[in-house]
């Protein structure tokens, strides 16, 4: 291949760290060289954005919209984002359909002292920015004034420490890669705190006409992540979920088998609608779409404006 791959990505230490490690995966198993690969940092309008909600500002697609629009221009080859940044709908003319070995996807409490959830204070300050985290944790201690916080994981433990916060919470990942793991006070389990569809997972995407570069991701793919991928937003298609949506969806394969646990909130989060489910390990995709119908059937759509 004469010409160069670019990869594009966020611009954030942790997003070029997800850049590096798919250029790695690349040049592993092709006969790629290092200098065949270029990654370009991408600033999304997310990253711009730093004094609301998501929703408020326009939605899951601030984090992948600039990044999509340079693939559709042929200005990159590949996109890099993390899965559960991104809408539920692909965009026409793009194929998502790689990704790398999932990370841990489960979330994590930074606090001051080290406190665990239950030992805050009374009516402790939460930092979040996702109304999934803030029912779930409001579920476990229902005290909890939850405040929005926005920025990248170390600008969220900079906030903490100047004493905005008692606790933030956080993806796992994002401390791990930054080398904050010193910070974290409790780590929830995945049944405890259900992550959000996807979380942990690196996904590639690509223009969908461009066979070379599908071939090459073909290459990389992590067979287990892909289903767990597809089930995980399967249930999101289903809702038509977006940033407003307060869902957590997992899945573990054990053996030839795959299980799929969700829990959606209404939007006030007074009402917690809970599914979980197993099937065959090769019917990953058509359990995802049952599991989001039985959410929206026992919901009666109190989930969405």
């Amino acid at each position: 291949m004469n010409k160069k791959i670019t990869i594009g990505s966020r611009g954030s230490k942790l997003a070029l760290l997800y850049a590096q490690k798919a250029k790695d995966k690349i040049i592993e198993s092709t006969n790629l060289d290092n200098e065949d690969i270029i990654v370009k940092p991408i600033t999304t309008k997310g990253d711009q954005v730093q004094e609301s909600r998501l929703s408020e500002a326009g939605g899951k697609g601030l984090f992948s919209s600039n990044i999509e629009k340079e693939l559709l221009n042929n200005n990159i080859d590949i996109a890099v984002h993390a899965l559960k940044d991104m809408p539920a709908i692909e965009t026409k003319g793009l194929c998502t359909d790689s990704f790398l070995e999932r990370n841990d996807p489960r979330e994590i409490l930074v606090s001051i002292n080290k406190k665990k959830l239950k030992e805050l204070n009374l009516k402790p300050i939460v930092g979040t920015s996702s109304y999934r985290r803030e029912f779930q944790i409001k579920k476990i201690r229902s005290d909890i004034n939850c405040k929005l916080i926005r920025g990248n994981v170390d600008t969220r433990i900079r906030k903490l420490k100047e004493g905005m916060y008692d606790a933030i919470i956080l993806s796992y990942i994002g401390v791990k890669y930054l080398n904050f793991e010193n910070e974290i006070s409790e780590i929830f389990s995945a049944s405890e705190i259900i992550p959000s569809a996807g979380q942990g997972i690196i996904a590639l995407q690509s223009r969908e006409e461009d066979d070379k570069i599908i071939s090459i991701l073909k290459k990389i793919n992590h067979n287990e992540t892909y289903k767990r991928a597809h089930a995980e937003r399967n249930v999101l298609k289903v809702l038509e979920g977006d940033c407003e949506t307060a869902i957590g969806v997992h899945s573990i394969i054990d053996g030839n088998k795959i299980i799929l646990e969700a829990e959606l909130f209404s939007l006030d989060g007074s009402s917690r609608f809970y599914e979980k489910k197993t099937s065959n390990l090769d019917e990953f995709k058509q359990l995802g779409i049952e599991v989001g119908q039985n959410l929206k059937t026992k919901s009666k759509s109190s989930y969405k404006r």
